[in-house]
């Protein structure tokens, strides 16, 4: 249990997550398999998560705990493959990383004459954390192709930014007696009720925006209903009661069950 508890804590199953729909992308836009951009956001997952989460504890601390040094560890070797990855992009993919590396930065670190960071900015974080799930999975890996930015990447884009949003809104219905009451969050706002009929709301788009695109595959529906199925369940025994697990792992390894059924069903 300890070491679940470091995997889940190092960020290394959210970066399952975020590399599994990389994985998606390449699979969707017949791309050939890109170690640079994988490592990139694997490892570029795992350091900025840990630097969001730690940096400033590690900073306070004068002596870290050997949890935290295995974690500062973990981290500065993420940093070290994904600088090494970045150099492996073309220049505007590194354009991009630099674009979605700053948001990282500047989330954490207060801006020019304010105390405040846009993490703490009321009602941004999610679209934030959102912008670069979507950005990174799928811009990302096109844009080092070279391949132009069509309308199925931008329904890609959409679907993926909706996701992170749904998924965020299960996290803080999970998190309400831990969040700041300066945040905000949209449970804090409008309830936890109305907070579970938004992601209902939201889970439509998700799902009929597939049937936008103009590379339909024709198993999608069936997957992307199952995957519907399971974050509604996700969503009606999500409350501030539950255990971190709930949402560290059972939530968060909803991209990967989607990579999972899309290898699945389209298995030769």
């Amino acid at each position: 249990m300890r070491f679940f508890d470091w995997y889940l804590h190092a960020s290394l199953h959210v970066a399952l997550a975020t590399t599994a729909l990389v994985q998606m992308t390449f699979y969707f836009c017949y791309l050939p398999f890109n170690a640079a951009v994988t490592n990139l956001v694997f490892f570029g997952t795992v350091f900025s998560y840990n630097f969001i989460k730690y940096a400033q504890v590690i900073a306070k601390k004068k002596e870290l705990s050997l949890f935290l040094k295995s974690i500062l560890a973990l981290s500065v070797v993420s940093f070290l493959i994904a600088v090494l990855s970045f150099f492996f992009l073309n220049l505007k993919a590194q354009l991009l990383t630099v674009f979605f590396g700053l948001l990282c930065v500047l989330y954490v670190i207060p801006l020019a004459k304010s105390k405040t960071n846009l993490r703490n900015y009321a009602g941004i974080k999610i679209y934030i954390v959102s912008l670069c799930w979507a950005g990174v999975t799928t811009l990302l890996p096109i844009v080092n192709a070279e391949q132009a930015i069509e309308s199925d990447i931008v329904f890609k884009f959409l679907q993926r930014f909706i996701l992170t949003l749904i998924l965020i809104l299960v996290f803080e219905i999970n998190d309400l007696k831990y969040d700041d009451i300066r945040l905000k969050t949209v449970p804090q706002t409008i309830g936890v009720l109305k907070t579970k009929y938004l992601i209902g709301l939201l889970l439509i788009p998700f799902y009929f925006l597939e049937f936008l695109k103009v590379n339909y595959y024709g198993n999608q529906w069936i997957i992307n209903l199952i995957l519907v199925a399971v974050i509604s369940l996700f969503t009606y025994y999500a409350n501030p009661n539950r255990s971190k697990y709930y949402t560290l792992f059972w939530v968060e390894s909803v991209p990967v069950l989607w990579y999972l059924l899309v290898v699945l069903f389209n298995f030769q």
